[in-house]
């Protein structure tokens, strides 16, 4: 028996052991931890990134279609009967074993200026990936930010229902006794009971709220779904207030910075090169042409090697083709390119409109959110003070059960309003420090 004692006791020191190595090695992500590791994650990221390669492999090939191509042949060929001797043109009669070699090559010399302005095309579409991947990255970052912010939200949303429920179990006990000193009635304990339950409830609500956040940014770090995640918490010493710049001069800024701007821009310059390149199509194409060849037959009295250099030839020349119709084409891919400008163009008008929606709301809830802030505080303080007399009256009996639990709930919904109007005010002064080109910083 003292044998298993000292067994138990080593495995517990173990697991304590074991306990205080896991929480001391336990990392607590900063919001700059969690936006660091999710622009190497994300896979909306990496899919952007891979538009930019993509980007860059078909620049590449533009730039190569100016190069000339070059082609190998060869041909090995058996004639029985009446036919064409394929080495001398000869009309034979013979058995004729052939072969035949071959090396040919061409280059455009002009085709409408179309490979130039393909190139130019490429080129503004490879430095657009590079700004379509940056929008691609902050588009991560402000739901990290969103997502941090409610996670942390949440957590003392959990806390704040941790309180109430402690202290509606302290209210049915003293119920308990009043109920049993026959000084309230049972209504007035059943009462007190079911606030109990509701809070229950209410903390079960808020932790199940809180990891919904919490697999949301794990969703968002591209994290393993068993892994634990702890973020840390703000420094309370922190003004979120201030407000420097007017609406406008944050817009006219997000305009010069955010690369979705630029973005588009790009794209209505492609659209351009796009219409040069199909008009490019109503001009001729000319094209330099050579190849180089020899052969053997065996009807010939030279040998093999003799045969090669006595019918190795040479060939080269020009070559211009003239569109005169091609069954509309070109005039349908003018059109089509014309159209494409001035859809760009208005992609362009909508993605300031968006901007300017993003900027003139966040300034917009920002001001509003500092004036709630500061209601909502004295608001929860009024309540607590409030909810700190009735507790007092409900223990002296001079309060019923009901009055306790409306001014409970009074003083919980002034909590909740001051959270949602402090985590408020921090997400859109973060949003506006963003739009100016400011790093985010909590």
């Amino acid at each position: 028996m003292k044998r298993l004692q000292i067994i138990l006791i080593v495995f517990i020191v173990q697991i304590g052991f074991a306990q205080t190595e896991n929480s001391s090695t336990k990392q607590i992500w900063t919001l700059q931890d969690c936006i660091a590791y999710a622009i190497e994650n994300n896979i909306t990221i990496k899919d952007a990134t891979l538009n930019k390669s993509q980007a860059d492999v078909n620049y590449y090939e533009a730039k190569s279609s100016r190069l000339p191509n070059l082609f190998g042949s060869a041909s090995q060929s058996f004639t029985n009967g009446n036919s064409i001797d394929p080495i001398t043109s000869d009309y034979v009669s013979d058995q004729i074993h052939s072969t035949n070699v071959g090396l040919s090559s061409s280059i455009t010399l002009f085709q409408g200026n179309q490979i130039n302005n393909q190139i130019a095309q490429n080129a503004l579409l490879v430095t657009q990936s590079h700004f379509l991947e940056e929008e691609a990255k902050n588009n991560i970052i402000l739901s990290v930010l969103e997502n941090y912010l409610q996670i942390l939200h949440a957590k003392e949303g959990i806390t704040i229902a941790e309180n109430n429920l402690k202290s509606t179990e302290q209210e049915v006990e003293r119920a308990k006794a009043r109920l049993d000193a026959g000084t309230i009635a049972l209504s007035d304990y059943t009462e007190a009971q079911s606030q109990a339950a509701t809070n229950k409830y209410a903390l079960i609500n808020a932790k199940n709220t809180l990891q919904q956040y919490i697999i949301a940014l794990k969703q968002l770090l591209e994290l393993n779904p068993t892994q634990n995640i702890e973020i840390e918490t703000l420094d309370e010493g922190t003004d979120y207030s201030s407000i420097l710049l007017d609406k406008i001069t944050i817009y006219n800024r997000a305009l010069g910075i955010l690369p979705e701007v630029n973005a588009s821009n790009l794209n209505i310059e492609a659209s351009e090169k796009g219409l040069d390149i199909a008009k490019g199509g109503y001009l001729p194409t000319l094209s330099l042409t050579s190849s180089l060849g020899s052969g053997y037959t065996s009807i010939d009295d030279n040998t093999f090697s003799d045969q090669f250099n006595v019918n190795f030839n040479q060939r080269i020349g020009l070559s211009l083709s003239i569109p005169i119709f091609n069954r509309n084409q070109t005039k349908t891919a003018v059109k089509t390119a014309e159209v494409n400008i001035e859809k760009a163009k208005v992609a362009k008008q909508s993605t300031e409109k968006e901007i300017y929606l993003k900027v003139e709301t966040a300034y917009q809830n920002a001001l509003s959110s500092q004036e709630q802030l500061v209601a909502a505080e004295a608001s929860m303080e009024a309540a607590k003070q409030s909810y700190n007399l009735a507790q007092k009256k409900y223990e002296l009996g001079g309060l019923s059960t009901t009055d306790l639990v409306i001014s409970q709930n009074t003083y919980t919904g002034a909590q909740q309003d001051y959270l949602q109007a402090k985590y408020l005010n921090i997400l859109y002064h973060q949003l506006l420090e963003f739009y100016q080109g400011n790093a985010i910083t909590l």
